[in-house]
């Protein structure tokens, strides 16, 4: 344990970025050797845009870094958050508990205000058009949405009290769960079900990018399943039922154009749109 903190606590930007290409690559090979479905479309295309989606969000998270690293400091120093009250314990106790609270907070509470708020479910939106699912979808946010997401970070690391290297840790293991559960990949039935008791797993949240309600509004979390099946936000849906996309926006030239993705939030609204 006492590794994985020296090793945190000190990772440079180089490997941090290592891991996100890693991952996708990763992701890639296996999903093209073990497809979910077998999609019909210009995967380059379709991983051009990901990408560069993925491309802002590094560099907006890289420009406002010093934030988190400022909020996680100013929580050691002044005993603030709720890993500072509570009592001794494992290290390993400590970073798993810090972990989950960071993942309640920085991942499943801003995805369940996106869905509920209008104002940002039109940036979280460009997300749910993709109707072709696969790794690099994972990060396929709006700048926007990227600024929203990384305020409620910060927000996390004050309330938890977190230290900078269980933060960098946990930004870790949610870019390699995310590339995972998005990917397009076949798990055998079993496998998936055991894994999402414990993480979210692929079919797990496949269910939450199916294009109609309620299932677009499931299945919340990135890392940990438990905020799901404890708020009662958990949903299944079989593999061959699910549809990707967003019932509004289901038009190639909606969905698979970046000029039209970065303009999405500021249109009007279709009149059936959901939120």
């Amino acid at each position: 344990m006492n590794e994985i903190i020296t090793y945190f606590s000190t990772i440079p930007s180089s490997h941090r970025s290592l891991i996100l290409i890693c991952g996708i690559t990763i992701f890639w090979l296996i999903e093209n050797a073990y497809p979910l479905f077998n999609f019909n479309y210009k995967k380059w295309h379709h991983a051009g845009i990901n990408v560069f989606l993925t491309l802002t969000t590094v560099i907006i998270n890289f420009l406002l870094a010093f934030i988190l690293i400022k909020s996680a400091n100013w929580t050691i120093v002044n005993n603030f958050g709720i890993l500072q009250w509570l009592p001794p314990m494992p290290m390993w106790l400590y970073a798993l508990t810090g972990l989950l609270l960071l993942d309640l907070i920085g991942a499943y509470l801003v995805h369940y205000i996106e869905h509920r708020t209008k104002f940002l479910w039109r940036f979280h939106l460009i997300h749910h058009t993709d109707t072709w699912i696969d790794t690099t979808t994972a990060n396929r946010h709006h700048p926007g949405e990227s600024v929203i997401r990384f305020a409620f970070t910060t927000m996390g690391v004050l309330i938890v009290g977190s230290p900078m290297w269980m933060v960098f840790l946990y930004q870790t293991l949610s870019l390699i769960a995310t590339q995972f559960n998005h990917a397009n990949i076949s798990l055998p039935k079993k496998w998936d079900t055991v894994l999402s008791y414990f993480i979210v797993s692929p079919d797990m949240h496949k269910v939450h990018h199916h294009y109609k309600l309620p299932y677009t509004d499931s299945n919340y979390g990135n890392i940990f399943s438990v905020w799901d099946r404890l708020f009662g936000t958990f949903m299944t849906l079989p593999k061959e039922d699910i549809v990707y996309g967003v019932d509004t926006h289901m038009k190639t030239e909606e969905h698979n154009q970046l000029k039209n993705l970065l303009k999405i939030p500021f249109q009007k609204q279709q009149s059936n749109e959901n939120y």
